[in-house]
């Protein structure tokens, strides 16, 4: 897969940056109002009645926020905050390791957890709802199974994919929040706010492109100031203007939508090879080299949510908003 900036999946060397820019509060946190809303009243009466957070999950599109707001929870509550994700416990007794080192109320964070292995999703059920796990000790005829108590806790589960939960595991969250991508305004608020972690002078301007061609996404958005950044410090600036802004991005491939190289790639391979569709998601990707998994995960769901293909019954189709942000009359081969 092609290396993109308009990707909201973290990258590996934005780890420490990324903490870095995240804030610690409700409060601090841009965007997001109805979930912030629901989530603070939550918050407020657990603490009331002394008792942890019912379990969270957090779904939506990568780079809106998730492992952020897990973090805000615990910290609003006053507990400590244990990360991990679904790939990285292999086994149930991974899993018990990390539960029995939790104080009570403590916060435990799993991230993409879908992809838990069956065999942990089925210990965590007894975890979640009575705070006990039983493991099976030895193999063969000597095998016990050994019950460990658990101090009442709260999971805070993340996915970019809520439709792969088993329903057995999503009945278990008391509090489903759906993350939207972000408004314009929002981001364009997220923009200000890094460069001034970033020590950085921007424009109202160039800020208000930075957030417009971030695809509703504030990881791309400040993924884009820091490159934006590199190229007004080599100019000279005191402030980041906005014609190096769209200099910049000119330089990066992001267009007026926000789309790149890779989203021209795939609507034109549709346009070009067969008249805008429909055409199979297994052609799609075959035709322009790339895996189905990752157009249907990571190409596809800004480009259904700004319009620009639909999935139907017979395969994706580019709509006329697509041909006409490239400037092609509908079903023109050229």
């Amino acid at each position: 897969m092609d290396e993109r900036i308009v990707t909201g999946q973290l990258q590996e060397e934005e780890s420490s940056v990324e903490l870095s820019l995240r804030p610690t509060t409700l409060n601090q946190y841009i965007g997001q109002d109805k979930v912030k809303e629901n989530l603070s009243i939550f918050i407020q009466a657990a603490k009331m009645r002394n008792e942890p957070l019912d379990h969270v999950l957090l779904y939506g599109p990568p780079g809106l926020g998730k492992t952020t707001l897990a973090a805000i929870i615990a910290n609003e509550m006053g507990v400590e905050f244990r990360s991990t994700s679904g790939p990285a416990i292999d086994r149930a007794g991974d899993l018990a390791a990390i539960l029995t080192s939790l104080e009570a109320g403590d916060v435990l964070f799993i991230d993409e957890v879908h992809r838990l292995p069956r065999s942990v999703e089925e210990v965590l059920y007894s975890a979640m709802e009575d705070f006990f796990i039983d493991i099976v000790i030895g193999q063969g005829p000597s095998a016990r199974s050994v019950r460990i108590d658990l101090p009442p806790f709260t999971l805070v589960g993340a996915t970019t994919r809520a439709g792969l939960l088993s329903a057995p595991l999503r009945d278990r969250f008391g509090v489903l929040s759906r993350l939207e991508y972000y408004e314009t305004k929002d981001l364009c608020a997220i923009v200000e706010r890094t460069a001034d972690i970033f020590d950085t002078n921007i424009s109202k301007e160039a800020a208000g492109e930075v957030a417009r061609r971030s695809r509703g996404t504030p990881r791309i958005a400040n993924r884009l100031l820091r490159r934006i950044r590199d190229i007004s410090q080599v100019k000279g600036e005191k402030e980041i203007s906005f014609e190096t802004t769209e200099v910049a991005l000119q330089m990066l491939q992001v267009d007026d939508a926000g789309l790149d190289h890779i989203d021209h790639k795939l609507i034109k391979g549709i346009i070009e090879g067969f008249q805008g569709g429909p055409v199979g998601l297994d052609t799609i990707a075959a035709t322009i080299g790339e895996e189905a998994q990752t157009i249907e995960d990571v190409y596809e769901p800004y480009l259904l949510q700004i319009g620009f293909i639909q999935r139907t019954p017979r395969g994706r189709v580019v709509t006329p908003k697509a041909y006409q942000h490239f400037g092609m009359k509908v079903n023109d081969e050229k």
